[in-house]
């Protein structure tokens, strides 16, 4: 599939007739979310489904995450339920993801859910990814815009270095805002943190009156971000660094001299708005390592912590 031209398309209004027209007709297209950029396919397409996998060199165990233009077509298409309902009051449209069961005959590609009874589901706050959903009038399976155990994309440039040629067009909506995927909490029984983001484990808790339950790393895959190696540069990462060794490209975090730093304030969610592309800037370099500052484990730093260890996994 490679070798095709990818479109590069303008925000507005055409751009994103375009971009809709291009999804109902079963092509790919990757658009920005507040998080990072999607790469879009008809959820009940079974075909165009299929290339997200293809294009992105995705494990078929790994399910997707379904964006939606309004809770309402969610709420036709799962077992909603009030944990669910809360949480969407609070949080919806924006960074949360939630994993509920699937509706039976729901039109929902099985690959999209890899063979799963349940769904990973999303309503985006990004203006540019509304105005697309809105326009498709269906269900859009987005993961992230890369080829599969690398670092996310937030920018359009960031798309095509990694997916030109393998997919039909990019809406080039500058770079997105958070920089971090979503929050994804499992709801079809106890409610379970299943991977941590923007919106934190003690807001939800809050939310919901109760404590999450959390994944073990040996529970099988139940949505998207939970293999061990993940969000990974080709460069090595070394983590915690007190100083910095010879010949490494240095991530820096609070006030210390680095080659980039994520936030020299200190300031946590400036530093996920920053993480994936200071690693990818950094690989474009010729170091074999990065070395990235210890980055505080609370609020957002939790979801930090949480790319930074499978971007340091061994592969």
């Amino acid at each position: 599939m490679s070798g095709q031209i990818t479109e590069i398309l303008q925000p507005d209004a055409a751009g994103l007739d375009r971009a809709a027209a291009l999804l109902r007709e079963g092509a790919l297209v990757a658009f920005p979310t507040e998080t990072v950029y999607g790469l879009g396919a008809d959820a009940a397409n079974e075909d165009a489904v299929a290339r997200i996998f293809e294009a992105k060199g995705r494990p078929s165990r790994n399910p997707l995450i379904l964006h939606f233009a309004d809770v309402s077509a969610v709420r036709a298409l799962t077992e909603w339920n009030d944990a669910a309902e809360a949480l969407a009051e609070a949080f919806w449209p924006g960074p949360l993801t939630m994993v509920l069961p699937l509706r039976t005959g729901a039109p929902v590609s099985p690959r999209v859910t890899a063979g799963q009874a349940t769904v990973a589901v999303r309503l985006p706050a990004a203006p540019i990814a509304r105005g697309l959903l809105d326009r498709v009038g269906r269900p859009v399976a987005a993961p992230s815009a890369n080829r599969s155990g690398q670092v996310s994309p937030v920018r359009a440039k960031h798309v095509v270095d990694g997916l030109g040629g393998r997919i039909d067009a990019v809406v080039d909506g500058g770079r997105c805002d958070m920089g971090l995927e979503s929050t994804i909490v499992g709801l079809a029984g106890h409610p379970v943190l299943l991977r941590p983001g923007g919106v934190t484990q003690d807001s939800l808790e809050t939310v919901l009156g109760r404590a999450l339950g959390q994944r073990r790393d040996t529970d099988a895959i139940s949505a998207p971000g939970q293999l061990r190696s993940h969000y990974a540069p080709r460069a090595r990462v070394r983590l915690n660094a007190a100083e910095w060794e010879p010949n490494e490209a240095r991530l820096g975090f609070g006030n210390v001299a680095a080659d980039l730093n994520l936030s020299p304030t200190g300031n946590l969610d400036e530093a996920a708005a920053n993480l994936f592309e200071y690693l990818i800037r950094l690989d474009s370099g010729d170091h074999p390592v990065i070395a990235v500052s210890p980055v505080p484990h609370r609020g957002v730093g939790v979801a930090i912590n949480d790319r930074l260890s499978r971007a340091a996994a061994e592969r």
